[in-house]
């Protein structure tokens, strides 16, 4: 498969000017349209080669009218969504960051450390969660990055308890665990057995990070998503459908955790 992006177009629905951006799909047969957490509004087309589709917009444009009233609804939560990373994932003192799929609320205490190495601890209260950054006075990591190496080394923990804990049963066992940060998937997994994780999963709810290894694990038995597949991941995580939709809806807010203050 491969995509192409051709730059953004604006249409007017129910008078609101809404921009959206056109990508060429060779997979594609029509007009598809999705709402993605970074850049809104994707049209998806067949390639411009493809017969009958060297200048869409005339398409594009009577599909998006005819399906106007689900492209302003999702546009909509899009917009609350952003509203809510705007309230959560700040990287100040009394900043709110997720942390389990709950919001803690920062606590940073300057130079509470000698050496080279800040620490942070999660501290439980009765009114609200906090996490609280110790800060050492040599340590040159913005707060983002201390937190970010935190929640990574968190999130390994969790992944690795996970597989060892489903692997078994699932009669797998990885070649390797890789914890990353990509922008657009929660895991993968390879033929040769590799796995990769978004160490983000540490900041969603137990039961979808759970929900992701087993997805990936039952990978190395079915490669591809058909019955077989399915049938796998709901014997290990029989929520699995609800763990997912949590994932789709908080998307946005979870890749935009840590992102750096406006000066």
């Amino acid at each position: 498969m491969t995509l192409a992006d051709a730059g953004a177009s604006t249409i007017r629905l129910d008078g609101r000017l809404i921009e959206y951006r056109i990508r060429r799909n060779s997979r594609s047969r029509g007009v598809r349209i999705t709402i993605d957490p970074r850049r809104g509004l994707m049209v998806s087309v067949p390639p411009a080669t493809r017969r009958g589709w060297a200048h869409p917009e005339p398409r594009i444009e009577a599909f998006l009218q005819e399906r106007r009233a689900w492209v302003l609804r999702h546009l909509d939560g899009l917009a609350r969504d952003r509203e809510r990373v705007r309230a959560l994932g700040g990287t100040r003192d009394g900043s709110l960051v997720l942390y389990r799929g709950e919001p803690h609320r920062l606590r940073v205490v300057p130079g509470a450390l000698r050496g080279r190495r800040s620490s942070v601890e999660r501290s439980g209260g009765d009114a609200e969660d906090e996490l609280v950054v110790s800060l050492a006075s040599g340590d040159r990591r913005p707060l983002a990055r201390i937190l970010g190496d935190w929640f990574r080394e968190r999130a390994s923990e969790q992944i690795l308890a996970a597989i060892a804990d489903h692997a078994p049963a699932l009669g797998v066992r990885p070649s390797a665990v890789d914890v990353r940060d990509p922008k657009s998937r929660w895991g993968s997994a390879s033929r040769k057995g590799r796995l990769m994780f978004s160490w983000r999963l540490v900041l969603a709810p137990p039961a979808a990070l759970e929900t992701v290894v087993v997805h990936e694990l039952a990978h190395l038995r079915v490669f591809g998503h058909g019955p077989g597949f399915w049938k796998l991941v709901a014997a290990r995580r029989p929520a699995h459908l609800a763990d997912r939709a949590w994932l789709r809806r908080n998307s946005h807010a979870l890749h935009g955790m840590l992102a750096p203050e406006p000066a």
